[in-house]
């Protein structure tokens, strides 16, 4: 593996595997919308193609969640036809896509942990364009599904900023706790893509740092982390009524990381401890 094309370079994660390559001496090209609009199918297959790449690894996606109850063709635009233009290339060139998921492909029901292979059932507009972003992946015989939730990174806003912002604004937030799953960092992220991209153990995969917990006890573990004195009301979803619904389990099963014998992420405490040291 000598080069890789990152898409979403300006993204949390994209950002973070662009560094990630350098260290281990890949040369990693990142794009933007700038570089490669993934929605213009020329335009992909001509950087694709001209680049001698031996792998792509794609992080651009459509995120706004609620955003995208109103502008379905606009995020699916990104999510899925710019998911396919990058596959179709692939598949043509035969080098293996990388391609990231959500926890929001399945329907959020229950306390199970979400197996790779289960049932794909979305509860909105943006679950839905990444599960056919997926279907549009699956097309190739070289391909890694990685299914992340809760992302944080350096590059960009994530849950952390906002509490950190807020509870500095107010001194008090409401946080929901009927929302459960598992924080990601990038910066660890990142290092399982560079050790997942130069094999060929192909498929599906569920990657979040390791233990679980509500939104709320999340912000608690900020505040407690970071040192600050903040009234932290633990509140139902219906508190704050959003245009897109939420899944309130997000338990992910890692049952194919350990298969094929990649480690886990650390703990998501201590990812926290660490990223905060990062950004304060």
């Amino acid at each position: 593996m000598k080069k890789i094309l990152v898409t979403g370079v300006k993204g949390q994660l994209g950002h973070d595997v662009v560094q990630e390559a350098a260290k281990r001496n890949i040369e990693a090209v990142g794009v933007d919308i700038e570089e490669m609009d993934i929605t213009n199918a020329n335009q992909v297959r001509d950087v694709i193609s001209n680049g001698n790449y031996d792998a792509v690894i794609h992080c651009a996606a459509w995120t706004a969640v609620d955003k995208a109850e109103e502008m379905v063709d606009a995020c699916r635009k990104v999510n899925v036809d710019g998911t396919r233009n990058i596959a179709v290339v692939c598949k043509e060139l035969d080098i293996p896509m990388m391609y990231f998921s959500t926890d929001y492909v399945f329907d959020g029901e229950g306390e199970i942990p979400w197996k790779e292979y289960d049932e794909r059932h979305p509860l909105n507009v943006y679950g839905l364009t990444k599960y056919e972003g997926e279907l549009e992946v699956e097309q190739l015989d070289k391909f890694f599904i990685i299914r992340i939730a809760w992302v944080f990174g350096i590059n960009g806003n994530n849950f952390i900023k906002t509490m950190l912002r807020l509870g500095k604004e107010r001194g008090s937030v409401s946080v929901v706790n009927d929302q459960i799953g598992s924080p990601t960092y990038t910066y660890d992220l990142a290092k399982l893509v560079m050790d997942m991209i130069v094999t060929d153990k192909y498929g599906v995969y569920h990657a979040t740092n390791e233990g679980v917990c509500s939104w709320y006890e999340f912000a608690c573990e900020i505040f407690k982390q970071a040192g600050m004195d903040v009234k932290v009301t633990p509140v139902d979803s219906s508190t704050f009524p959003a245009k897109a619904k939420r899944p309130s389990n997000s338990r992910m099963s890692k049952e194919q990381l350990d298969k094929n014998g990649f480690d886990r992420l650390p703990k998501w405490q201590d990812a926290l401890g660490r990223y905060l040291k990062e950004i304060l």
